[in-house]
């Protein structure tokens, strides 16, 4: 700054020029003296922090000192008599040889390399964008390969538990017709028993089956909804996404694992010991990882979860029911075959009894006609002509006159008392083989019904035995159904017939 020499005082009486001239030539030097100043000023401060202008208030010889006495060190004085210096705080490079810490150089006006710094700076938010965007895409890519295959195994779960429920349904008709096919037994052989007992046990446990495999069908149904929602918004986002690196060529795998981590949603994997992986970042609206992302990967976490849930649930529900489908039909089979044992065991009694019967029928009808042998050899010759004595005779007794000497005799009233207690033995024997007949009719018919209660029970077990193969189907079953009344069997000579498609019953014929 150029030194200005102060003007020599000289008396008011030598000096020659006008007052107001010099006055004039004075406020035009102090106006050029002002605006040097301040031009200087604002030309250094351009390059200087705002805080490092001069206050106009401090003498200028002790601004530079005022504005470098915050950089110096604290001094602090300890109790032993020593001190302990302390940079002051706030930002800055700390200067210990000097002991000063300048605070950070802000320049206000640009520097020449200020548009390629700036570019850098653009390249560099640019790139870390991309990255975020690549590492976002990947994230998602992954966390919809994983719903993809946790759907597909709920698809394959939801196969598995539809044909068991058609399974159960199948137990249903198959029960049905068991009832229906055990109507046909005769009115002695419907007494309830254990078996009737145990098909109603059946249809009740099978109902209560289908009810479950229902509900599991209709849970499986909304996760699968809700599995598919998910999807759909993860790939719209990694879409997004990928529009910001089409033109990087990198796989997305090799960017997950960069960032150490082979999975975004499933979070019960144990990590690898020698990558420790990356904190999932906060969510930025502006950022590559946008709350709208973050949404649909917690989303697809917590569905993740619960799928597996639903799953392994989905999956014991099916076992056990199989296993109790199983367990309930093998003992209706098996309470079957115990009445078939029984039914045989009392046929073969009742077939025993029978010809037992049929013997002691023979030989009381053999003895009858004995008995009517023997009266008509009582009751004496048959014509006149077999008499020496040409007696009047008459059937069924004897008439003897008067005139012959044998009325007289006793033989006669023996001999009428022997054929009367004779006539009376026929008469009860005759009773007896009545009585004998229709007992062997009844023993007979009972026998009878043992049979046809014995083959339904058997054909009851085969059907059920055929009908639960894995190769019949629901609607084969349900084929078998007809509509008819238990209570009112078909006539005898005809058997139940099973609906048959036209060309079945072509290729039949």
């Amino acid at each position: 700054m150029p030194v200005l020499i102060p003007p020599i005082e000289q008396s008011q009486s030598s000096r020659v020029g006008a007052r107001e001239w010099r006055e004039e030539a004075q406020a035009k030097m102090l106006e050029a003296q002002q605006l040097t100043d301040r031009c200087g000023q604002e030309a250094v401060a351009m390059w200087q922090p705002k805080d490092s202008v001069w206050d106009p208030n401090v003498a200028r010889h002790l601004c530079k000192a005022a504005y470098i006495q915050p950089w110096r060190f604290h001094v602090q004085l300890l109790q032993d008599g020593g001190t302990l210096e302390t940079p002051p705080p706030g930002e800055g490079v700390t200067l210990w040889k000097s002991k000063m810490k300048p605070p950070a150089w802000h320049a206000r006006l640009p520097l020449p390399l200020n548009r390629d710094a700036r570019a850098l700076q653009t390249v560099d938010l640019v790139q870390a964008h991309v990255r975020g965007a690549r590492l976002t895409a990947a994230r998602l890519g992954r966390a919809q390969q994983q719903i993809n295959g946790q759907l597909q195994l709920l698809q394959r779960q939801r196969q598995a538990t539809d044909h068991r429920l058609s399974e159960v349904r199948k137990g249903l008709l198959i029960n049905q017709q068991s009832v229906k096919l055990r109507g046909y037994r005769p009115e002695s052989e419907k007494i309830p028993d254990k078996a009737d007992s145990m098909l109603t046990l059946e249809r009740e446990k099978l109902k209560s089956m289908k009810r479950k495999m229902e509900e599991d069908m209709e849970k499986s149904e909304v996760m699968l909804k809700a599995l598919a929602s998910c999807r759909d918004t993860l790939a719209f986002c990694c879409k997004e996404r990928l529009q910001a690196v089409d033109l990087m060529n990198k796989p997305l795998d090799k960017v997950l694992e960069l960032a150490g981590r082979h999975s975004w949603v499933d979070l019960s994997r144990i990590p690898t010991p020698s990558t420790q992986g990356l904190k999932t970042p906060p969510s930025d609206p502006v950022g590559a990882y946008t709350p709208e992302c973050a949404a649909a990967l917690n989303d697809a976490k917590r569905l993740l979860m619960e799928s597996k849930d639903a799953l392994q649930e989905m999956a014991k529900n099916e076992e056990d029911i199989r296993e109790q489908q199983l367990e309930i039909s093998d003992g209706v089979c098996s309470s079957l075959a115990q009445k078939m044992r029984e039914t045989t065991e009392l046929k073969e009694r009742m077939n025993m009894t029978v010809g037992l019967m049929r013997g002691t029928i023979h030989r009381c009808t053999k003895f009858n006609q004995e008995m009517y042998i023997t009266r008509g050899l009582i009751k004496g010759p048959l014509s006149k002509t077999h008499l020496e004595t040409r007696e009047k005779l008459d059937r069924p007794l004897v008439r003897v006159y008067q005139r012959h000497v044998g009325t007289q005799l006793p033989e006669a009233a023996r001999l009428t008392q022997g054929t009367d207690k004779l006539q009376r033995h026929i008469s009860h024997v005759e009773k007896n083989l009545e009585d004998l007949h229709t007992t062997h009719r009844n023993l007979t018919r009972s026998l009878n019904c043992k049979r046809i209660g014995h083959e339904v029970d058997y054909n009851v077990v085969r059907l059920r035995l055929r009908q639960r193969h894995p190769h019949v189907n629901y609607q084969q079953a349900q084929c078998l159904v007809n509509d008819w009344d238990p209570r009112t069997p078909p006539k005898t000579g005809t058997r139940p017939q099973t609906q048959q498609p036209k060309g079945d019953s072509k290729a039949a014929k």
